[in-house]
């Protein structure tokens, strides 16, 4: 008999406080079926305004996740304060649990807020040809730790956001167009204003190479050499004729100095040679 008046005053005892706690319990599942419906709405409406405005794909989707997850965050405090736990303390541990995975992940926030930088300046932007950390590439991916480049060599190159964002950043793209300075030497017995004829007239034959007011091609004595006197070819193109251009007056240009005669030299260095014996003997 003992025994179930103890089991009796357990249920009398924990009965009531399960009867206490079902109201808190039954708001916080509500409040949590309720919260959740509201992010999908918000989501949905995130995504409608990125589809009418024209954002880059890797911004919207990183923004749409950010406002997401952030909302599922307040939920869950609401909830859990819904539940009787005191919302000081929760921050307070959230907080201190926070500072904890930010120290042993310095690197990696320093490479997510260089790619929130990069995402909201647009340094750069998918299928842009850029220079940066030594490596020359093609734009293939921009995510949030870090940028995908593909090399001139089909490689893939990896480069952590953090250092991306806090260093040179060379863009060939964004401008559409390029100009280009070819340095062709020639000697000094050569006539100056024949090789310069040749190449001006080489680069105005080209339907491809730019001729408006202020990009007209030239060509310029650029440098006095110990060897040669080098001649700057320059002219502007845009950026999907600019490599086709420039190997052709490489080639072409070379075939037409020499076809007309002129000489374009290599180093040449003149060494004399003294028998110091032969004049000690004839001292």
């Amino acid at each position: 008999m003992e025994k179930f008046k103890d089991l009796d005053l357990y249920i009398d005892k924990y009965g009531q406080k399960l009867i206490d706690f079902l109201p808190n319990f039954i708001g916080a599942i509500l409040l949590l079926f309720i919260g959740l419906w509201v992010i999908r709405m918000i989501n949905k409406l995130v995504n409608k305004f990125f589809t009418k405005k024209d954002y880059d794909p890797t911004l919207e989707k990183f923004i749409g996740s950010l406002i997401g997850w952030g909302l599922k965050i307040v939920l869950f405090v609401l909830v859990i304060t819904q539940l009787g736990v005191e919302s000081a303390s929760l921050v307070a541990i959230i907080g201190a649990a926070g500072l904890a995975i930010g120290l042993a992940l310095q690197g990696s926030l320093a490479n997510f807020a260089g790619g929130v930088l990069i995402l909201l300046l647009k340094p750069f932007k998918v299928g842009h040809f850029i220079k940066a950390q030594g490596v020359e590439g093609t734009v293939k991916e921009i995510s949030i730790f870090n940028t995908k480049l593909t090399t001139f060599g089909n490689q893939l190159a990896v480069i952590p956001n953090g250092k991306l964002s806090n260093d040179n950043i060379i863009n060939f793209t964004e401008e559409g167009l390029r100009r280009e300075a070819l340095t062709f030497g020639i000697s000094y017995d050569s006539n100056i204003k024949e090789a310069k004829d040749i190449l001006l007239n080489l680069v105005m034959e080209q339907e491809t190479v730019l001729k408006i007011e202020d990009k007209m091609p030239m060509v310029v004595v650029s440098e006095l050499a110990d060897s040669s006197v080098n001649l700057s070819l320059r002219y502007w193109s845009k950026i999907e004729d600019f490599w086709n251009i420039r190997w052709f007056t490489l080639e072409e240009g070379k075939s037409r100095l020499e076809a007309a005669g002129i000489v374009i030299p290599f180093p040449q260095r003149d060494v004399h040679h003294y028998n110091l014996e032969y004049q000690q003997k004839n001292k």
